[in-house]
């Protein structure tokens, strides 16, 4: 039976490459007032960045219901597909345990899909995504592709700094970085994401920060990870030079260069710049 990889929203892969991947989605919610849309919709990402940074109330997310994985899964399995579902971390939303109980829902037919934590979110969820992908293009069954998808997040390492820890206190999301708060210094946050939001280490500068994303990158570079991406949130030149300091250190383009959403962006603010990588077999 041909595999099908679907997963959620938050991976934030170029929408091309999720086409070509023929990758299925399942959206996430963004609610704003009494205004609830679907992540998927929102594609004018400066609008929403800009209202974020005025609002008194930020927007609230949400994972997607059981109902939406049924109508994802469904017509699937009825085309005589398995299905591998990857998804954001479950220390950071109930999506994945969302997609576990739509999977509960399919009775005996339950077995033709495996949902996946991967313990992490954006740009790492969709390397391991894409590294599923490349098992099941090459003709893997499902149980192979959902372990190819394991063993990658197995092998990930990823960080994102940020310019403030303020959008995850409001969203109540900081996790293991609560006590950064309390800092009298102005500090630039670098994280990772380890089924929760969890603190790395904390500099003084955002050009400090930006050098650290580097060394984090050239560590994983000497520990033959070859499979890089890049990702931001309203901050393309400092995307665009990290990607060139990559390149210089890789020899290879990253897999991927991208803009985060708003479900993630909003928990985390705007000015976020984010980096990691894997061996990767499917370059």
């Amino acid at each position: 039976m041909p595999v099908t990889i679907v997963s959620d929203t938050c991976h934030y892969l170029p929408r091309a490459v999720v086409a070509e991947q023929g990758i299925r989605e399942v959206s996430l919610y963004v609610h704003s007032g009494d205004l609830v849309q679907r992540e998927s919709d929102i594609t004018d990402y400066d609008a929403y960045y800009d209202s974020l940074r005025t609002t008194a109330e930020l927007p609230t997310t949400s994972q997607p219901s059981i109902g939406d994985f049924l109508a994802v899964y469904e017509p699937l399995i009825e085309a005589g597909h398995e299905i591998v579902s990857i998804h954001l971390a479950g220390g950071m939303s109930g999506t994945v345990r969302s997609a576990e109980q739509a999977r509960e829902q399919l009775g005996e037919r339950a077995e033709r899909v495996y949902v996946i934590d991967s313990k992490t979110a954006c740009g790492g969820q969709g390397l391991v995504m894409l590294e599923a992908a490349a098992a099941a293009a090459a003709g893997a069954d499902g149980a192979a592709v959902a372990q190819r998808a394991r063993d990658a997040r197995a092998q990930l390492k990823m960080w994102f700094a940020i310019d403030t820890l303020e959008y995850l206190r409001r969203g109540g999301r900081i996790a293991g970085a609560q006590a950064w708060l309390g800092t009298a210094l102005k500090i630039k946050p670098i994280l990772s994401v380890e089924s929760e939001i969890t603190p790395v280490e904390r500099v003084r500068t955002s050009r400090r920060a930006f050098e650290r994303m580097v060394d984090l990158l050239r560590s994983r570079h000497e520990d033959g990870a070859d499979a890089w991406m890049v990702q931001h949130i309203q901050a393309p030149e400092e995307a665009a030079e990290l990607v060139a300091r990559g390149q210089a250190i890789f020899g290879n383009d990253p897999v991927l260069t991208s803009e985060i959403g708003p479900v993630i962006g909003t928990h985390v603010g705007p000015g976020l710049l984010g980096a990691g990588a894997l061996p990767g077999s499917f370059l």
